[in-house]
């Protein structure tokens, strides 16, 4: 096999390995399944649950160490570290949660040390797509991501398919955490390096990409709204969800059988032609490099419809990034967004038992599914706006999903479950798209070069918002609570429901005014 046909393949292995990472990558996202019976088990408040739930995002505040780290270690053991760190964050938990002498502070501190690993996978698999995809950067950036979103209904339905319902959920939930990254990422070590540059767009292979992660969609919404109503099991949702997760493979096995053929063919026809005069092996050479050149035609799009670059901007250190305005409303506007979403979802297992809804899963693999989709909508737009010649603004796109999000947060002041069930999706969906957006958000305004440092500088919002605003609705649901342990009825969330959508509606115009002041800047720089 030609190195650049192996090149090709092993570029689209280390998406799949990627890929793969990315949907065990949110243990903490199914936190709100087990979080009631937590809230049991360990005699714990409100506001201490919510708490937890801040713990998780605050293992972010030390993200940057993965952006460090990634410069001088291989990316396979910065990605093992992080998996290390959920290994003994949830294995310990589960092994002494019912033991008296693991207190809340025990839980914090393991909880934290849980949520930083996640930060170190995430970190190699933005680095391992933006280095080894570099015209379509952004594409794979969206593809994996989208897979972030997926965490929730994975650990859900492996949960539904090998536990039984008399087994403890929160020991259940918090073994998989445990266990499951550290299984995935040391099988997809191999495939975590970054690999020589290639301009090369393999379109058809991003077109059955595609059609892979919509299938793989719809497959997790279909389960989530119920498989037993339409005669389907849990371990046959399980089966049908696992051989959608592999799918992917297909795509780099493809490429190297296409070009194995290929070189074989190219062999046969180099041994028939021995004989020949040395002109017209020359000529033969010619030839052959032309058609080489052809042969990659029905994977690559033609020149007409070749990339468009993006235009290079000013690459921008840790340090000189914090005094930047631009920053600081790209950093507000995020955390009144995407962290506010992340932030209703970590209390969806309260406000679902809060509605007398005694299936939280339900609920929980609802928002993990639409969460995906969310996430996987900045690729398609990104696919098909380039091969038309243009490319969209992150930042206005971002500011156009805050928005509906708002909306949806009004929306949760009506009493109907299933208003609640629409608005989930809403949020869900947006809450995935902002996240992934301000991945290459961060690159667009700040550069790629410093990029594994930067990311995690701004989603350090998240901690912060999550505290916040988690905070105030543990406050506001204990005080409508009335002295009770828990809370029931719509009244609970009311008061969070109205601040975190005025909240989301001052984000969108703090987006919104970025997006004016980094086009007009941009706009003089070309003027310039």
């Amino acid at each position: 096999m030609s190195s650049s046909s192996s090149s090709s393949s092993l570029h689209w292995l280390s998406l799949v390995g990627t890929i793969w990472l990315q949907a065990i990558n949110g243990p903490n996202s199914d936190f709100a399944i087990y979080s009631s019976q937590l809230k049991d088990v360990k005699h714990i408040s409100q506001v201490q649950l919510n708490f937890l739930a801040f713990a998780s995002d605050a293992g972010k505040l030390f993200g940057w160490f993965s952006g460090v780290a990634a410069i001088y270690l291989p990316l396979w053991l910065v990605a093992v570290t992080g998996a290390a760190f959920s290994l003994v964050g949830y294995g310990v938990q589960f092994l002494f949660l019912e033991n008296s002498k693991l207190e809340y502070w025990h839980l914090f501190i393991l909880t934290s040390l849980a949520g930083n690993g996640i930060c170190w996978i995430n970190t190699v698999c933005y680095l391992i797509c933006i280095r080894n995809f570099t015209s379509d950067s952004r594409v794979a950036v969206g593809i994996s991501t989208s897979y972030l979103g997926l965490s929730a209904k994975v650990y859900n339905v492996i949960a539904n398919a090998v536990f039984t319902k008399t087994e403890s959920i929160a020991k259940s939930y918090l073994l998989l955490n445990a266990i499951v990254p550290m299984i995935v990422t040391i099988f997809v070590t191999p495939s975590l390096r970054v690999l020589k540059a290639t301009k090369e767009r393999t379109n058809s292979a991003f077109l059955f990409m595609f059609g892979i992660t919509l299938a793989t969609g719809i497959c997790a919404i279909f389960g989530s709204i119920g498989t037993k109503s339409y005669g389907f099991s849990s371990k046959e949702h399980m089966i049908s969800l696992g051989v959608l997760l592999v799918s992917p493979l297909f795509v780099p096995v493809g490429i190297s059988l296409s070009e194995t053929m290929r070189k074989i063919l190219r062999d046969k026809k180099e041994n028939r032609i021995h004989d020949l005069r040395i002109e017209d092996i020359e000529s033969a050479k010619e030839t052959k490099e032309e058609r080489e050149e052809e042969l990659v035609v029905p994977i690559s799009i033609p020149v007409s419809a070749q990339v468009v670059e993006e235009k290079e901007c000013e690459e921008v250190g840790g340090m000189k990034m914090l005094k930047k305005v631009d920053f600081w409303l790209y950093f507000m506007s995020y955390m009144f967004s995407g962290t506010l979403g992340l932030v209703f979802l970590n209390n969806l297992g309260q406000i679902a038992e809060s509605r007398g809804l005694s299936d939280t899963s339900t609920l929980v693999s609802l928002s993990s599914s639409f969460g995906f989709f969310g996430r996987l909508i900045p690729s398609f737009l990104d696919y098909f706006s380039i091969k038309r010649g243009f490319c969209i603004s992150r930042i206005a796109s971002m500011a156009a999903l805050m928005a509906p999000s708002a909306g949806a947060f009004f929306l949760l002041l009506h009493p109907s479950s299933s208003i609640l069930f629409i608005s989930t999706a809403i949020i869900g969906a947006c809450t995935g798209a902002i996240t992934s957006f301000a991945v290459s958000a961060t690159s667009e305004l700040f550069g790629t070069k410093n990029f594994g440092v930067n990311h995690n500088i701004v989603v350090a919002n998240i901690p912060i918002g999550s505290f916040c605003f988690g905070y105030f609705a543990a406050f506001f649901y204990q005080k409508e609570a009335q002295g009770n342990y828990k809370c029931f009825g719509s009244r609970c969330y009311a008061t969070s429901y109205v601040i975190w959508g005025c909240t989301c509606t001052i984000g969108t115009v703090l987006c919104t005014v970025l997006y004016v002041r980094s086009r007009n800047l941009r706009r003089k720089s070309l003027s310039n």
